[in-house]
């Protein structure tokens, strides 16, 4: 299994005024490795600024899963993601955004190549998950041999009306088996 970590941050500044900055790593990280199967994500994702009891919405950029293990009959595979809390300082109470808080939509590939049925999580919005546990992103349901896909997940953060104004950083993962 491989899993890697992208680093949210800073995700969120209450209170700000301006327009919301959207900026993604240009170079994805690649995560731990099953031989011949791999996952890279943006290194950084800054969503912007959101207001104390409204809704943060942003995309994570380009995630993408290469399987070169070739004629491995099947070659299956299931990308889960999970996010940590959102927190600002040393969190705590009113300095915590909750995982549950936060949801995810992983939206249709936007690039493939290769055999086998490739199958998103979540293809609209309206199927959105909530991360307060680990959710199913995407998967390879059939076939073999080697292939690539890629998509560019959204998040949506409903920011509690509790919650201080600074900067909120956390962490979301995609792990691949």
């Amino acid at each position: 299994m491989r899993v890697l970590s992208a680093m949210l941050g800073p995700v969120l500044a209450l209170g700000g005024l301006g327009l919301p900055a959207r900026e993604a790593a240009t170079d994805p990280v690649a995560l731990a490795r099953v031989v011949g199967l791999d996952i890279a994500v943006p290194a950084a994702v800054n969503l912007g600024v959101g207001f104390v009891g409204g809704t943060l919405t942003g995309r994570l950029g380009s995630v993408e899963v290469r399987d070169q293990r070739g004629p491995v009959n099947p070659n299956l595979w299931v990308v889960t993601v999970s996010a940590t809390a959102f927190v600002t300082g040393a969190g705590g109470a009113g300095r915590t955004i909750a995982n549950g808080q936060v949801s995810y939509w992983s939206g249709p590939a936007v690039r493939e190549t290769g055999g086998g049925t490739l199958v998103p999580g979540q293809v609209t919005q309206a199927q959105a998950v909530t991360l307060g546990v680990p959710r199913e992103a995407f998967r390879k349901t059939a076939g073999n041999g080697n292939n690539m896909v890629s998509w560019s997940p959204t998040l949506r953060i409903a920011i509690p009306s509790g919650v201080v104004a600074g900067s909120y950083t956390g962490t979301i993962t995609h792990s691949v088996a």
